[in-house]
């Protein structure tokens, strides 16, 4: 049961969406349910011994689960497949973007920043394909990104903030450490950002 649970959340986690504890007692573990602590537990180690992997719960009502990147990696690299390489370094720009910005930004300075960086969301790009589709659908089921509807606006504004898996798996630090070389500036020059990296 922990090898075959560790093949199903292996491969769960290639589109990186959340899994649910349902899916592992339906799919995986079926008559085994009374053991259902010990056998994630020890998957858990399992994946975290050869992979690099660790197993976290980022909904406890919920009871769903991502998988976190564990292995030391450079500064601002993160360990992913080629093809995802550019996808992961659009998501740490917008990251960069809402981090800076006191950690939500409407949806509407998100677009006009994309727009500035020639990455349009109503058009297709060579290496993004569907922008909007990517950043608000792909980036969000992957919990990535949030987007919290903005009450009383009209037309409806949202606004974008950190999701839970961005929360576990990309340091502020690296963040602030990425913008202040772009800007050839010193960390420590977003007094705000610089104190909560540090925490």
């Amino acid at each position: 049961q922990v090898s075959e649970l560790v093949q199903f959340l292996l491969v769960k986690d290639q589109k990186k969406i959340p899994i649910k504890r349902a899916d592992m007692l339906k799919n995986v573990i079926r008559e085994y349910r009374d053991a259902y602590s010990e056998i994630v537990n020890k998957a858990g180690k399992t994946l975290q011994e050869v992979f690099g992997l660790q197993l976290v719960e980022i909904d406890s009502k919920r009871h769903t689960y991502i998988l976190i990147n564990n292995l030391p990696r450079a500064e601002g690299r993160y360990l992913c497949r080629d093809e995802e390489k550019e996808k992961m370094g659009l998501l740490l720009i917008i990251l960069s973007f809402i981090f800076m910005k006191g950690n939500s930004v409407k949806d509407s300075a998100l677009w006009e920043f994309l727009h500035l960086l020639q990455v349009n969301p109503g058009k297709q790009h060579q290496v993004f394909g569907d922008v909007r589709k990517l950043v608000t659908e792909e980036f969000v089921k992957q919990k990535y990104l949030e987007i919290i509807p903005i009450p009383l606006t009209d037309p409806p504004e949202s606004k974008y903030q950190w999701g839970p898996r961005a929360e576990k798996e990309i340091s502020k630090k690296d963040v602030l450490n990425a913008v202040a070389k772009i800007q050839g500036k010193d960390p420590t020059f977003w007094a705000s950002q610089y104190s909560e990296a540090e925490a």
